[in-house]
């Protein structure tokens, strides 16, 4: 039987067209990006599960304006280059806000693409300040800032350690330094100078010549600013080399493959992240879901990932709009009650209230210290 090409009518290429714009027509896209695969790939995936959740929720109900909504998933890698491709997609696709990026080094020059788009991007992740600091008007984030972030971390090992040999290590990221340099800005403020301060590189398997640089200045304290892959191993072969300095770090880090595949030596470690999201009353709806849903404990972020899922879902809702300077103004005005507790944006866009707190690794869990 031969085959040959199949050829489409004016009428025929019409009706497609016309289908094509009446799917658009009754769904409305959000785009939800981030580290979806790779070695950061739980993180991608704790922030698509939650918009997953909080879609579905909006769903049950009707959609918005009468409309289904549709999540277009962009998978940066944690590379600023796909990140800034992801976002080129997303507003060439006619996405109306984006829940966003995972990695400072992302959401930022993402955001540049989205501000001239005019779409609303909401960050349930991105920690460095200079995110909110250039004044864009479309730009939200749940979590706090590393300038908050900073001074918890060395408040923490100042005043609790009661240490002052701290020695800084970071992984050359815009979250990484940015974190590192918040906390030895803050340690300074303390009057301690750091011993050691000195970067690593993502990706790379052996970090033992710098920490035998490390060792060499007797801390009592490693500071690490980076991601939970370069803290197992940096954890792993500290150990290996006998230093029993403290090692404290960051959200980054506040992963269950951390603990799991650092094993012994990630006990004892200190992580800032936010309080305990199974002792908030409000989170006990979207904690279930998901454990019906994915079988599984939240992560790190996926309820703020939910939480700002449906701060964008509302603001369509309340201004029956898809524009997004109408969407951002109401968001930045509006005293939020959400998942996480009560929110409230300054002119920034940043939280009002700090959230971070210290958590312990202790017998193989995370543990909020007291």
């Amino acid at each position: 039987m031969r085959r040959g090409r199949v050829w489409f009518t004016p009428i025929a290429a019409i009706a497609v067209f016309a289908l094509t714009l009446a799917h658009a027509a009754s769904t409305i896209k959000l785009g939800v990006a981030g580290p979806l695969t790779g070695d950061q790939g739980a993180f991608g995936q704790e922030l698509k599960n939650g918009a997953i959740i909080a879609v579905e929720e909006w769903n049950a109900k009707g959609g918005v304006l009468g409309k289904k909504l549709e999540i277009v998933l962009g998978d940066d890698q944690h590379d600023p280059k796909q990140a800034v491709a992801v976002a080129n997609k997303f507003v060439n696709e006619g996405i109306v806000g984006v829940i966003g990026h995972f990695n400072s080094s992302c959401s930022i020059p993402a955001s540049t693409i989205y501000h001239e788009g005019k779409v609303v991007q909401i960050t349930p992740a991105s920690t460095n300040p200079q995110f909110t600091e250039r004044g864009f008007w479309n730009l939200f984030r749940t979590i706090g800032r590393d300038d908050q972030q900073g001074v918890v971390a060395a408040d923490f090992i100042v005043k609790k350690l009661k240490k002052s040999k701290v020695a800084v290590l970071h992984d050359k990221t815009t979250y990484g330094q940015g974190l590192a340099d918040e906390t030895v800005k803050a340690l300074k403020k303390a009057k301690v100078k750091p011993v050691y301060y000195g970067g690593i590189t993502q990706g790379e398997k052996d970090h033992r010549p710098v920490l035998t640089a490390v060792r060499q200045k007797n801390p009592e304290v490693l500071f690490y600013g980076g991601i939970h892959p370069e803290a197992i191993l940096l954890t792993k072969q500290m150990r290996e080399l006998g230093m029993k300095a403290a090692f404290v770090s960051g959200d980054g880090v506040w992963q269950k493959e951390f603990i799991d595949i650092a094993g012994k030596a990630a006990e004892g470690a200190f992580i800032t992240f936010t309080p305990d999201q199974t002792k908030i009353k409000e989170a006990q709806g979207v904690l279930k879901k998901h454990k019906e849903k994915f079988g599984s404990d939240v992560g790190a972020y996926t309820v703020y990932s939910y939480v700002a899922t449906n701060m964008l879902l509302d603001a369509i809702a309340a201004t029956k709009s898809t524009d997004g300077p109408k969407l951002a103004e109401h968001i930045r005005k509006t005293k939020w009650n959400t998942a996480l507790g009560p929110i409230q944006f300054d002119k920034k866009g940043d939280v009002l209230v700090s959230p971070f707190v210290v958590w312990e690794v202790k017998n193989g869990k995370f543990v909020q210290v007291k």
